[in-house]
Protein backbone atom coordinates (compact mmCIF):
# COMPACT_ATOMS: atom_id res chain seq x y z
CA UNK A 1 0.00 0.00 0.00
CA UNK A 2 1.42 3.37 -0.77
CA UNK A 3 1.74 6.65 -2.59
CA UNK A 4 3.25 5.36 -5.81
CA UNK A 5 2.32 8.45 -7.85
CA UNK A 6 1.53 5.92 -10.59
CA UNK A 7 -1.36 6.31 -12.99
CA UNK A 8 -2.14 2.80 -14.18
CA UNK A 9 -4.94 3.87 -16.52
CA UNK A 10 -8.27 2.34 -17.36
CA UNK A 11 -7.17 -0.41 -19.74
CA UNK A 12 -7.26 -3.93 -18.36
CA UNK A 13 -3.86 -5.65 -18.10
CA UNK A 14 -4.21 -9.40 -17.39
CA UNK A 15 -5.18 -9.70 -13.71
CA UNK A 16 -2.96 -6.77 -12.68
CA UNK A 17 -5.08 -3.76 -13.67
CA UNK A 18 -8.86 -3.90 -13.72
CA UNK A 19 -11.36 -1.99 -15.85
CA UNK A 20 -12.10 0.72 -13.25
CA UNK A 21 -8.94 2.78 -13.44
CA UNK A 22 -8.86 6.46 -14.38
CA UNK A 23 -7.04 8.22 -17.22
CA UNK A 24 -3.96 7.07 -19.09
CA UNK A 25 -0.83 5.29 -17.94
CA UNK A 26 2.19 7.39 -16.98
CA UNK A 27 5.85 6.25 -16.73
CA UNK A 28 5.57 5.31 -13.06
CA UNK A 29 2.35 3.46 -13.84
CA UNK A 30 4.10 1.40 -16.51
CA UNK A 31 6.86 0.49 -14.06
CA UNK A 32 4.33 -0.43 -11.36
CA UNK A 33 2.38 -2.64 -13.78
CA UNK A 34 5.60 -4.33 -14.88
CA UNK A 35 6.66 -4.90 -11.26
CA UNK A 36 3.22 -6.37 -10.44
CA UNK A 37 3.44 -8.75 -13.41
CA UNK A 38 6.90 -9.98 -12.40
CA UNK A 39 5.98 -10.40 -8.71
CA UNK A 40 2.39 -11.72 -9.15
CA UNK A 41 0.55 -8.77 -7.62
CA UNK A 42 -2.72 -7.09 -8.58
CA UNK A 43 -3.84 -3.48 -8.02
CA UNK A 44 -7.03 -3.79 -5.98
CA UNK A 45 -8.56 -0.35 -6.42
CA UNK A 46 -8.79 -0.76 -10.21
CA UNK A 47 -11.19 -3.72 -9.96
CA UNK A 48 -14.18 -2.14 -8.22
CA UNK A 49 -16.72 0.12 -9.92
CA UNK A 50 -17.37 3.10 -7.64
CA UNK A 51 -18.74 6.59 -7.98
CA UNK A 52 -16.11 8.94 -9.46
CA UNK A 53 -15.54 10.68 -6.11
CA UNK A 54 -14.80 7.26 -4.56
CA UNK A 55 -12.09 6.56 -7.16
CA UNK A 56 -9.93 9.70 -6.99
CA UNK A 57 -6.99 9.58 -4.60
CA UNK A 58 -5.50 13.02 -5.32
CA UNK A 59 -7.10 16.44 -5.72
CA UNK A 60 -4.79 19.11 -7.04
CA UNK A 61 -4.81 22.47 -5.24
CA UNK A 62 -7.80 24.47 -6.43
CA UNK A 63 -9.71 21.31 -7.38
CA UNK A 64 -8.64 21.69 -11.03
CA UNK A 65 -7.81 18.01 -11.58
CA UNK A 66 -8.29 14.66 -9.89
CA UNK A 67 -6.25 11.49 -10.34
CA UNK A 68 -5.94 7.96 -9.06
CA UNK A 69 -2.26 7.66 -8.09
CA UNK A 70 -2.38 5.90 -4.69
CA UNK A 71 -2.84 2.16 -4.90
CA UNK A 72 -3.23 -0.93 -2.76
CA UNK A 73 -1.44 -4.00 -4.09
CA UNK A 74 -2.13 -7.59 -3.09
CA UNK A 75 -0.69 -10.90 -4.23
CA UNK A 76 -2.80 -12.42 -7.00
CA UNK A 77 -3.51 -15.56 -5.02
CA UNK A 78 -5.31 -13.46 -2.36
CA UNK A 79 -7.29 -11.22 -4.74
CA UNK A 80 -10.55 -13.10 -4.12
CA UNK A 81 -10.31 -12.17 -0.43
CA UNK A 82 -10.80 -8.47 -1.26
CA UNK A 83 -14.48 -7.49 -1.12
CA UNK A 84 -14.35 -3.73 -1.84
CA UNK A 85 -11.81 -1.01 -2.46
CA UNK A 86 -12.52 2.73 -2.52
CA UNK A 87 -11.25 6.14 -1.52
CA UNK A 88 -12.66 8.13 1.39
CA UNK A 89 -13.02 11.73 0.17
CA UNK A 90 -14.55 13.04 3.41
CA UNK A 91 -11.66 11.97 5.64
CA UNK A 92 -10.02 14.82 7.56
CA UNK A 93 -6.33 14.01 7.10
CA UNK A 94 -4.88 17.46 6.29
CA UNK A 95 -3.52 16.39 2.91
CA UNK A 96 -4.40 16.75 -0.77
CA UNK A 97 -4.19 12.94 -0.96
CA UNK A 98 -7.39 11.02 -0.26
CA UNK A 99 -7.06 7.82 1.84
CA UNK A 100 -7.78 4.50 0.17
CA UNK A 101 -9.32 1.56 2.02
CA UNK A 102 -10.38 -1.94 1.22
CA UNK A 103 -12.39 -4.62 2.98
CA UNK A 104 -11.30 -8.22 2.87
CA UNK A 105 -12.35 -11.59 4.25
Amino acid sequence: MGDFNAKVGDERVNVVVGPSGIGTVNERGSRLIEWCQVNDFTITNTWYQNLPRRQWTLKSPGNSSRNKIDNILIQKRFRNAVKTSKSLPGADCDSHHIPVMYNFR
